[in-house]
């Protein structure tokens, strides 16, 4: 995807629904009584994924005109599918749906793509597994392609060693058919949609501190959810309006759950003209409409318990932080080596591609902020759809035209991404 230099970014944008809360509402609705109405679906190639999957174990799924519709069956309620669930490039989809399928009464397979058959999956098995689950990694490599077999599953107090809210939520679920309460203990809280999610629908959840306990056996009734926008999309507008002079964007429809809106605080301590707006409500999760003005960014350090609240967002930031004065440490997010993209390589050497200074570390980046010394670059996105759409903001602020290779892995969680952008700049759309 080609992309020149924007004079300016004016407009309003919709945000599409968040990936997380798409993703949970189908499982949820899927192991419920009754029907689960869901607008707002994010229609991204992760989330049609899971819905994929739930269909193969025998859940009646619709899909049109932007609403879907889940007839559940309730907790025991799937069937064993007669073919290979396949998550795509969805870890989120291959680390919850295990949860579940450790409860089953049946045997199956999981596997996902290349970029899944790397990701770390022991960090699940483990857990898992002590609470009695039947499940291997099939090449004994800590990955996928996973196999599951019947088990027995007894609850555990479990202390992860990581903040990470698909962790959390693979042994929450395996725990709705255990034998008694299970806990998981954080480092630090992670995003709670689970947590939120699963109360609304029946479960018996509650909180303390970092620990979050399930009781077994639940009745889960479907419901109707809206899903608010993803932040996590809206984070590359935020940054897109900060960074293009005389730029000023409405961004529509924000979720802005305190678990994941870090992006907002850390703009916000750079120098960000941030407006919050329209506060409220949905579906039981905080939505508000962001106003952001292009703004003189300056430094900052990201590090400690508000890496949870913004470890997807990382790269954007960084992008940021390459625009901004003076020097940007952020630190405590090793995590970011084992999502779709090693990403603290991938970020830092696209950074230098454009001609940013950056420090690489082992568990972040440091990066010297000088705008004066940027400039048009050839970007490759790794396959990663937040590398991808990170550099396409800024090719927008950089002189000259940049070109991003492999742009298509946006289909992943914003197939619209690129018009959507291209709007605000005033055409229709950007050269391939």
């Amino acid at each position: 995807m080609e992309l020149k230099h924007a004079e300016r970014l004016r407009g309003t944008v919709f945000i599409p629904g968040d990936k997380s809360i798409s993703h949970r509402a189908i499982m949820f609705g899927a192991i419920s009584e009754g029907t689960t109405e869901i607008t707002n679906f994010l229609q991204g190639a992760d989330c049609l994924s899971t819905i994929s999957c739930f269909r193969k174990m025998g859940i009646p799924i619709e899909n049109e005109q932007g609403r879907v519709t889940v007839h559940g069956k309730g907790l025991h309620g799937l069937l064993a599918p007669s073919d290979i669930l396949d998550v795509g490039n969805s870890g989120t989809t291959a680390r919850l749906i295990s949860g579940i399928l450790a409860g089953q009464a049946f045997s199956c397979e999981l596997n996902g793509d290349a970029s899944i058959q790397k990701r770390p999956m022991k960090r699940i098995l483990e857990p898992l597994s002590a609470m009695g689950a039947n499940v291997k990694s099939i090449k004994d490599n800590g990955c996928a392609p996973l196999a599951f077999a019947s088990a027995r599953l007894h609850g555990i107090p479990y202390q992860s060693p990581v903040s990470s809210a698909q962790v959390k939520s693979c042994i929450l679920l395996a725990g709705l058919y255990a034998d008694g309460t299970t806990s998981v203990t954080e480092p630090v809280i992670s995003r709670n949609h689970t947590e939120l999610m699963l109360s609304a629908f029946g479960a018996e959840i509650s909180s303390n501190g970092t620990t979050v306990s399930i009781l077994p056996h639940p009745k889960l009734r479907g419901l109707q959810i809206e899903v608010p926008g993803d932040i996590s999309s809206a984070a590359y507008f935020i940054a897109a309006g900060l960074l293009v002079k005389d730029s000023e964007i409405l961004i529509k429809n924000v979720g802005v759950n305190p678990t994941r809106d870090g992006i907002i605080t850390v703009a916000k301590e750079m120098g960000a003209n941030i407006v919050i707006q329209n506060k409220r409500t949905v579906s039981g999760e905080p939505v508000c409409d962001l106003l952001v003005k292009s703004s003189d960014l300056h430094k900052t350090t990201i590090s400690g318990s508000l890496i949870p609240a913004l470890i997807d967002e990382i790269p954007i930031i960084a992008v940021m932080a390459a625009f901004a004065e003076g020097k940007t440490i952020i630190k405590d997010a090793a995590e970011l080596k084992v999502k779709e993209s090693d990403r603290i390589f991938t970020t830092s050497e696209n950074l230098r591609r454009m001609g940013a200074a950056v420090r690489p570390t082992e568990d972040g980046m440091v990066i010297e902020g000088n705008p004066d010394s940027l400039y048009h670059a050839d970007f490759e996105s790794y396959g990663d759809h937040r590398i991808a759409m990170s550099f396409a903001v800024a090719a927008l602020a950089l002189n000259g035209t940049s070109t991003v290779h492999g742009a298509e892995c946006v289909e992943i969680s914003y197939p619209e991404f690129y018009g959507d952008l291209a709007k605000l700049t005033g055409v229709s759309s950007f050269n391939k």
